[in-house]
């Protein structure tokens, strides 16, 4: 008898990445996707995996980035984000960043083309009913009022939430060269080999000076009333928010002048660099780097067109903000993401409580092998805790509550959450290291250490 069809709400980045799982281990999949039927606050198409906020899978360096080794973990696990991801990179210096729109379009074709997946587009309100069986909730950050609320009603759980926000794009034609330079920071190359992948603009003491007082002072969008006590989450604060936080937290942050020369004054050192980074494959639209914001598109233009090459700026999409939305995981989910109330139900993706493009599709790919191994009479373990995928699996059903009181938040993937390591002392030819090679000495053997960790689960597995 065939396995019975796995249910998948949602066709973001974790429900397109969890539905391509469990169809290509050869179990029925059944996607629902409200969108165009019903959009979001967000997107602007009715694409799967679409990119809402930033074009950037952020560092693709496996060796010395927990980000870059959760993508090189998904590659080995067949993970189709990943390879659409690598299909449509743009430069972007030591980052994996998209064509957004093709991106999408591939993915949604992949999806429609599979012989083991059947799309449904129709907003799935209401709680999964019993005759569905095994079901994904992968809603994500937008997840609709009508499911949240049901979400809500069946856990006995408040869902969190909190602000996620958006930067700006604009034509790159309107920047002005003879100001900006292209480069990326200490000239490293990405993974489509260009070691000048941003735009800088550079800014004097005096003009970041300006600047930060009109952050400050440029208005905001209100806040609807259900939104005034949302906290932002700090992964990705908006520009004038950061500004609040201290003059100077803008050019140690999204803004510092680190790691670059401007050609056209190579004597003296920005005191702050904004960075574009290139958002489609032609090259014709680029996204201002850290800049999401709240401000009315009017101020926003005006604010932004202070930025020393921006004077004449022509802008694609202004910036913004939406609500998040995630569960209180530890407590509510087990080992292989199931609400231990109801265990034909899994999450998948952000609402589960992970921060990024990246770790969402993680979490919707192992949602789907748990899904699809349970669909196939089998039980699957999740991946070992030295490997990127499983301290983030544990970081979303582990700790993180304390004497009863929720203190779980959204979490980017890092390696403050894999098993440590004790840093070498000394290189092979015997060297003594420094402190700072001794750090990424450390890195480096964290990440060998997960990939083979990853290839004997996997090989376990396939055995």
């Amino acid at each position: 008898m065939s396995p019975s069809p796995v249910h998948i709400i949602g066709a973001g980045l974790a429900g397109s990445e969890a539905a391509w799982q469990i169809a290509q281990a050869g179990v029925p999949v059944i996607l629902h996707e409200m969108r165009p039927t019903k959009s979001t606050a967000a997107h602007q198409t009715d694409g799967f995996a679409e990119l809402v906020c930033s074009n950037s899978f952020r560092s693709d360096d496996w060796e010395f980035n927990a980000v870059g080794l959760l993508h090189k973990e998904m590659r080995i696990l067949g993970s189709l984000i990943m390879r659409t991801a690598d299909l449509h990179q743009v430069p972007a210096g030591g980052a994996l960043a998209v064509d957004r729109v093709a991106f999408s379009e591939d993915v949604t074709a992949a999806l429609e083309a599979h012989p083991n997946i059947t799309i449904l587009r129709e907003e799935a309100g209401d709680w999964p009913p019993t005759d569905w069986g095994s079901t994904i909730i992968a809603t994500g950050p937008l997840t609709s009022d009508a499911l949240a609320t049901e979400i809500r009603s069946r856990t006995g759980e408040d869902a969190l939430h909190f602000f996620d926000a958006i930067a700006p794009i604009l034509h790159v034609e309107s920047v002005d060269m003879s100001v900006a330079w292209r480069q990326s920071r200490y000239d490293k190359e990405g993974p489509g080999g260009d070691a000048a992948a941003y735009i800088n603009c550079p800014m004097d003491r005096a003009t970041y000076e300006a600047f930060v007082d009109a952050l400050l002072s440029g208005p905001r969008a209100d806040f609807r009333e259900w939104e005034t006590s949302t906290p932002y989450f700090d992964g990705c604060l908006p520009i004038e928010v950061m500004a609040e936080r201290g003059r100077e937290t803008l050019r140690h942050g999204p803004m510092k002048p680190v790691g670059l020369t401007n050609p056209h004054n190579p004597t003296q050192k920005p005191y702050a660099v904004v960075q574009l980074r290139q958002d489609n494959a032609l090259g014709t639209l680029y996204n201002m780097v850290g800049f999401q914001t709240k401000l009315k598109h009017a101020a926003q233009a005006d604010v932004f067109r202070m930025i020393p090459g921006l004077e004449n700026a022509q802008f694609a999409r202004l910036g913004g903000l939406h609500r998040n939305t995630f569960i209180q995981s530890p407590k509510l989910l087990d080992a292989r993401l199931r609400l231990k109330t109801d265990p034909r139900i899994r999450f998948a993706g952000q609402i589960t409580g992970v921060e990024g493009y990246v770790e969402s599709a993680a979490i919707g790919l192992l949602a789907g092998r748990f899904a699809a191994a349970e669909a196939l009479g089998a039980e699957l373990d999740a991946p070992p805790s030295e490997t990127a995928l499983g301290a983030l699996i544990g970081h979303v059903v582990g700790g993180h509550l304390s004497d009863g009181k929720a203190s779980f938040q959204p979490m980017n993937i890092n390696y403050g959450l894999l098993p440590p390591m004790e840093a070498p002392r000394r290189d092979d030819s015997g060297r003594k290291l420094p402190p700072p090679e001794r750090g990424r000495a450390k890195k480096r053997l964290m990440s060998h250490r997960a990939v083979d960790a990853l290839d004997r689960w996997a090989g376990a597995i396939a055995s």
